[in-house]
């Protein structure tokens, strides 16, 4: 059985069906209202069918490429750019340090579904204190690389 408790919202799901109405049972001293088969949760698309369940944030993407002014850039194929060297003392003007981290907690988030993300975010999160054009620059091929993975040729670009 699968439980997670966030806040005051709580999810649980197994493929056993006598199990979740023993929980449920069990549960009944909380006020619970059930809303049948999870389709979203907290940034998170849930499809469930017999092969499985699949989970995508791929409409939460859109919401950070909307946000940062990136639904039609180039996309890019990978996170980062190969052989980058960034460095805390690195020259250039500095960013806005705010939207530089609104950012990086965006694309952290991202890593619960893609994990492809993850070292790219962790790099480009060490420079959130002063981040320079150079850091903001390697962050936003970032989110070239998630448009790619969001966005299809057939889409509109």
């Amino acid at each position: 059985m699968f439980i997670a408790l966030y806040v005051d919202d709580l999810i649980f799901t197994r493929n056993n069906v006598k199990l979740i109405e023993a929980f449920k049972e069990v549960m009944k001293e909380f006020e619970m209202t059930d809303l049948g088969l999870m389709k979203y949760f907290l940034g998170l698309d849930v499809i469930q069918g017999k092969d499985g369940i699949f989970v995508s944030q791929e409409r939460y993407a859109k919401v950070v490429l909307k946000k940062f002014k990136m639904t039609s850039c180039n996309s890019v194929s990978t996170p980062m750019e190969p052989g980058i060297k960034l460095s805390k003392y690195a020259d250039g003007d500095r960013v806005d340090a705010s939207k530089y981290r609104s950012l990086i907690r965006s694309l952290k988030y991202l890593t619960n579904t893609s994990p492809d993300l993850m070292l790219s975010v962790g790099i480009a999160s060490q420079y959130m204190e002063e981040p320079r054009y150079t850091q903001w620059k390697a962050l936003k091929r970032i989110l070239r690389y998630v448009r790619g993975t969001v966005y299809t040729r057939t889409d509109d670009y």
